[in-house]
């Protein structure tokens, strides 16, 4: 006789409780690579597939514990698992409940940080160019960090000893644990809202990888790159690197570091003020000794005691200057009339009719005619011979006519 059958549901069921029975399959760890991952975004579970050379198992890791891995699972990933094996009875498929994920041979914060810096710098949010200077002199400053840790009280501290002129606004957040990164999230949208804020502070005291994990966020990374202010990272210390550091515009290595950077040493601006007041003080005094002393010589000086005498005696002066060129320049013009007037007499003498005479030559004319060529006179004629010392009245008796050449 039969026995009473099972329905399906109950046959898994049943080879369920055998399995999730079994001590030795309820906290399993297993390692292969991942293959067909999906991210479920809608309720954030994870499918995927884990494989080895020779075998695969399905495997489901729910959006509690999925939250927790600090890496992005890629297809072809090693990793290591941690979970339970058991079956859905649904479709009575053997799988794998992952409750921790972590990279085969390296951790998984490690991994994490790689890809995430990777990323982002890839899409340029690291770029130097992209990099602003920091005010010289802030009037608003924003601190976003934990408001009991040992690091806000050395930021407020050296704050308000370095730039007292500074308004300190401080944003208290979480910064490590689930809350931390939404906190810090908020926080930097109400800064952005606000006019007046010149330079924002964000970090924390160190810790271990862990601590400083929420400073590793993409999404922290990409809202401080939104910032409409520079921004300064101080997490943990010196010797820690977080994604906040490369993003922002100045990698402070030290929370105190980072006070110190964004404000002058109120001291320091003093000193300075003081050696430019006695520098302009010195200055003007010897201006005005140096005018004082011109003003002085001025007033001493003839022209102002007599300034009636300095304008007449002026005036008598240049009128004798002008007087004396004036002179001078008759001179130089009748000595050169003079010159003129003795060359051209001598010019005139030298063609004077007289002064032929002179030299025992004659000169004849005819009925005041001058004659003089043989031909003008024949015989009988009367002659004028004109000699230096009078004229002699002659008759012609002959002629004789004679050529030269």
């Amino acid at each position: 006789m039969l026995k009473s059958a099972l329905t399906v549901r109950q046959l898994n069921l049943y080879v369920r409780s055998l399995i999730e029975g079994d001590a030795r399959l309820s906290n399993v760890l297993v390692s292969g690579e991942l293959s067909n991952f999906k991210n479920h975004y809608a309720s954030g579970h994870l499918y995927f597939t884990l494989k080895d050379r020779e075998a695969s198992i399905r495997c489901v890791m729910f959006r509690s514990f999925a939250e927790r891995i600090k890496f992005k699972p890629l297809d072809g990933l090693k990793v290591v698992l941690r979970g339970r094996v058991s079956i859905y009875e649904k479709d009575g498929q053997y799988q794998f409940y992952a409750e921790e994920m972590m990279p085969e041979g390296v951790g998984d914060i490690a991994l994490g940080f790689e890809q995430v810096k990777a990323k982002l710098e890839a899409e340029g949010l690291f770029d130097q160019s992209t990099k602003r200077p920091l005010p010289k002199f802030p009037k608003r400053i924003a601190v976003v960090t934990s408001d009991t840790g040992a690091a806000v009280k050395d930021i407020m501290n050296i704050l308000s000893r370095r730039w007292s002129l500074a308004e300190i606004v401080l944003c208290s957040v979480a910064v490590q644990g689930e809350q931390a990164v939404p906190e810090m999230l908020s926080a930097l949208d109400r800064l952005y809202s606000l006019s007046g804020i010149d330079v924002i502070i964000i970090g924390r005291g160190g810790g271990s990888a862990e601590d400083l994990w929420a400073f590793n966020s993409e999404q922290l990374a990409r809202k401080i790159y939104e910032s409409p202010v520079p921004v300064i990272s101080a997490v943990g210390h010196e010797t820690d690197f977080t994604i906040c550091d490369f993003v922002a515009d100045l990698r402070a290595p030290t929370p105190s570091a980072a006070a110190e950077l964004a404000v002058p040493n109120i001291n320091e601006i003093s000193s300075k003020l003081n050696r430019y007041e006695n520098s302009l003080k010195s200055f003007l005094e010897n201006k005005y000794q140096f005018s004082f002393a011109r003003l002085e010589a001025l007033l001493n000086a003839f022209c102002m005691k007599n300034p009636t005498d300095f304008i007449v005696g002026r005036s008598y002066e240049r009128l004798d200057r002008l007087t004396d060129k004036l002179s001078q320049a008759a001179n130089r013009t009748l000595d050169s009339a003079d010159r003129s007037f003795v060359s051209l007499t001598a010019r005139l003498d030298a063609l004077s009719p007289l002064k032929v005479l002179s030299r025992g030559y004659a000169a004849v004319s005819k009925d005041n005619g001058t004659v003089s060529s043989v031909t003008q006179a024949q015989k009988g004629d009367i002659l004028d011979v004109s000699l230096t010392d009078g004229t002699l009245i002659c008759v012609v008796k002959d002629k004789k006519e004679c050529s030269y050449g």
